[in-house]
């Protein structure tokens, strides 16, 4: 039998994160336990069609953008083997990901999907007007996140990597180093440190990257204008835009897993419950019945 230390344990979950929850523009994903995959919220071009998905270890939800003009999105599920799933918006050919194979990580963005091979490459599809699918030439990559406009590559040495819009500085990330964990969001980008605390660039109107005061954190999630922190205690912080109530997330417990999407926020609890705030126009947010959601790293 092979026997590993807690820390290379924890490091091969690190490698690979597999998100068990998502939340989108108008919609939120949720991956259960037994490999099926449940979805609330606007289902205009069929994001939510996943009722037939089987075998799936990892969700995401595109689209983070909050103008009345980008409601369309698309859903994306990764498979035990290596293939991906996608339905919903295509109109950029984002979900056509049928011949994917060897993927270990999905993100989705506005009109895009992005995939993590094993061997450390990428591969995009979808729009690329400002160069955020050019991801061919990246190699030892570990995570990957996508904004709306740019994408992240989590490297193996601790830096980053970002291709696409980089109008509001969201892709000044030349100086960052020790990251584990990386988020984007409309026009920000996050990074966590391996001591806890975390990094951000990009644009800081609604202060969603007043981060810098942040400690403990395990785990971060970016939305269209705000940024959530999962901390070791299991509770919460969030920073920025907070009309919908997205940041309302104080009174948070026991906590396993964050989200953000457009302008909502969701919690995975240890009891594989759902929590969530803030925008509910299209019951994004109604995920009170949820139960059996699988835990990250399980």
């Amino acid at each position: 039998m092979d026997y590993i230390t807690q820390k290379e344990a924890a490091l091969k979950v690190k490698r690979w994160p597999k998100n068990t929850i998502a939340a989108g523009r108008r919609h939120t994903i949720g991956l259960k336990s037994d490999g099926t995959v449940t979805a609330v919220g606007d289902n205009k071009h069929g994001q939510c069609d996943v009722g037939g998905w089987r075998d799936i270890v990892a969700v995401a939800a595109g689209n983070v953008h909050m103008a009345t003009n980008t409601g369309n999105a698309h859903t994306v599920g990764l498979t035990s083997d290596g293939t991906v799933v996608a339905v919903g918006w295509n109109k950029h050919g984002q979900c056509e990901v049928n011949e994917w194979c060897d993927i270990v990580a999905v993100a989705a963005g506005w009109r895009r999907t992005v995939g993590l091979k094993s061997d450390g490459t990428v591969v995009a599809v979808g729009r690329n007007n400002e160069g955020q699918c050019n991801v061919s030439d990246w190699r030892d990559m570990l995570a990957i996140a996508a904004g709306d406009w740019h994408t992240v590559g989590l490297t193996s040495d601790g830096t980053v990597t970002i291709v696409g819009n980089n109008r509001y500085g969201q892709c000044n990330v030349s100086g960052w180093s020790d990251i584990v964990e990386a988020a984007a969001g409309y026009l920000h980008t996050i990074g966590l440190k391996s001591d806890g605390t975390v990094t951000a660039v990009g644009w800081n109107k609604n202060e969603q990257c007043d981060v810098s005061g942040w400690r403990g954190i395990v785990a971060i999630a970016a939305g269209s204008h705000h940024t959530i922190g999962l901390k070791s205690d299991g509770t919460v912080a969030a920073v920025g835009w907070n009309k919908h109530g997205q940041c309302d997330v104080s009174g948070w417990r026991d906590i396993v897993a964050v989200a953000a999407g457009c302008a909502h926020t969701l919690g995975l609890k240890s009891d594989g419950t759902v929590v969530a705030v803030g925008n509910n126009e299209y019951g994004q947010c109604d995920v009170g019945g949820w139960r059996g959601i699988q835990l990250p790293g399980n």
